[in-house]
């Protein structure tokens, strides 16, 4: 992915920078970098993939360095969505040389981060080959759930609802509160709105077919912690009134798989709480 992905406004971010900074800063700012950098020096900053992977977060760390200076310059070799081999340039900072340091490891947290979720989101991208879509969930770091979906995106993920009020998903413990799969459905239906998605979680095919009895209305199956083999009955059965989706023990090894069986989609939260940071260095030019 490089020309279609639609950046973030900076007033979702600008607030995560800048608690990040206040943070570092303390309460006596940076006092390595004000006793050993003269005030007033300029200089200028690579920042390298140290490994291969794919880029998120640049309009953070940028905002880490501008924010300090705002005459910052920030030059983007490997944007947002690009994939980078190890030692691969992305990025180019001149700006006042105190903000490049005092800056320096909020932007690598930020870049690192996202691009590790964007790095595991392409690797199962790229295992499923385009025989399903893969999406995550709301398995997110309290406070940064917005720019963790974006670095899936940037990953060529999608996203699954961003939050509990902008779609219905009957889970376990709404059915087995609500008295099972058809009284849950019924009463979803009788108070949601015609413009909200409504999608319902199943665990065995025979709940799987009690909820296509009641199906009208109904958007997407969530079909959860499912072998290949019912995966695949479940798809026959579905028959493509419902968007298929699978989740639970996904994994790089097991989403070609379960993507050969016809879901429409799988759904990874270990993509936004278990991705590995993507190694990437700042180097000042001498």
């Amino acid at each position: 992915m490089t020309g279609e992905l639609a950046a973030l406004p900076k007033i979702m971010f600008e607030g995560l920078v800048r608690q990040a900074l206040l943070e570092d800063f303390g309460r006596a700012g940076d006092l390595t970098t004000t006793a050993t950098v003269p005030a007033g020096m300029q200089a200028s900053a690579v920042l390298n993939a140290r490994q291969p992977g794919t880029v998120a977060g640049l309009d953070l760390a940028a905002l880490a360095f501008t924010l300090l200076d705002p005459a910052a310059e920030v030059v983007v070799a490997k944007g947002d969505g690009c994939r980078v081999g190890a030692g691969e340039e992305i990025a180019t900072i001149t700006a006042d040389a105190r903000a490049l340091l005092s800056g320096e490891r909020v932007a690598l947290n930020f870049l690192g981060h996202l691009s590790g979720i964007a790095t595991a989101t392409a690797t199962l991208v790229d295992a499923v080959a385009g025989k399903c879509a893969v999406t995550c969930t709301r398995k997110t770091t309290p406070g940064l759930r917005a720019v963790e979906k974006y670095a899936v995106r940037c990953g060529g993920g999608m996203n699954h609802r961003t939050g509990l009020d902008d779609a219905i998903l009957i889970k376990d413990n709404h059915i087995a509160l609500a008295g099972g799969v058809t009284a849950a459905v019924e009463q979803v239906l009788a108070q949601v709105g015609h413009l909200v998605a409504i999608e319902v979680e199943v665990d065995t095919l025979d709940q799987l077919r009690e909820l296509l009895e009641v199906s009208d209305g109904v958007d997407a199956v969530l079909l959860d912690n499912m072998e290949p083999a019912q995966l695949r009955e479940a798809v026959e059965l579905i028959d493509g009134r419902l968007t298929a989706e699978a989740s639970g023990r996904i994994t790089v090894e097991t989403a070609p798989a379960i993507a050969e069986t016809g879901v429409d989609l799988i759904s990874a939260g270990w993509l936004t709480h278990s991705a590995a940071v993507l190694d990437i260095g700042l180097d000042i030019q001498i």
